[in-house]
């Protein structure tokens, strides 16, 4: 019997570690002056580059990115849709809104045969965007870190932990707006936790 296909059309096969979660998310929004949301900001492109800072190579990966990659713990540079995450002497998280392959591909070709490695981690982390006028109270309940304007902004970001999860905060603005990005297996715990310290926000009018 010959073998037999069925076209059933574009069928959506990826899903993100925190579809279950939207409607919880977004039910767990906080408004007005007290006001907090917490959303999933998924597949964003991350592409790990291990590469000795100052080199040849490092200025052909920069120029492709179009910005500098930062030199110290806590900084980022961004051009355009990309942005560079400190995380090491000699290693970076590249955050892109562009295609993870497209853009892997490109930073392999600028580190030719040289040492260094191009790595795409998209899937190792999802991305939660956490914001609104007590977004910084909310973190501050488990993060150990000083988030005051002072020693923490725009711009800035660090591997920390946020309640039990280890986690790359990112500062987005000042509104505040926070980006935390857990490895993908740890999403759903941080998610929780984050929606059961925004309950605290909610005024007495709100069930």
């Amino acid at each position: 019997m010959a073998e037999q296909t069925i076209d059933a059309g574009p069928v959506a096969l990826r899903s993100s570690p925190l579809a279950h979660l939207e409607d919880r998310m977004r039910a767990a929004a906080v408004t007005g002056a007290r006001g907090v949301t917490l959303m999933e900001r998924p597949f964003l492109t991350m592409v790990n580059v291990r590469v000795d800072p100052g080199s040849e190579t490092a200025v052909r990966i920069e120029k492709t990115l179009g910005t500098r990659l930062p030199g110290e713990c806590g900084h980022t540079t961004a051009s355009g849709p990309h942005t560079a995450v400190w995380l090491g002497p000699d290693e970076w998280l590249v955050i892109s809104r562009i295609d993870g392959a497209a853009l892997t591909a490109e930073l392999r070709e600028a580190l030719g045969a040289d040492p260094g490695s191009i790595v795409d981690v998209s899937a190792n982390r999802t991305t939660l965007e956490l914001r609104g006028p007590s977004a910084r109270q909310v973190l501050e309940k488990g993060c150990p870190l000083d988030l005051h304007p002072r020693a923490f902004g725009p711009g800035r970001a660090v591997s920390t932990t946020v309640g039990p999860v280890a986690v790359l905060l990112r500062q987005l603005d000042d509104a505040p707006a926070y980006q935390l990005l857990p490895r993908s297996s740890f999403a759903d715990h941080l998610a929780r936790w984050l929606i059961d310290a925004m309950s605290e926000f909610r005024g007495p009018e709100v069930p």
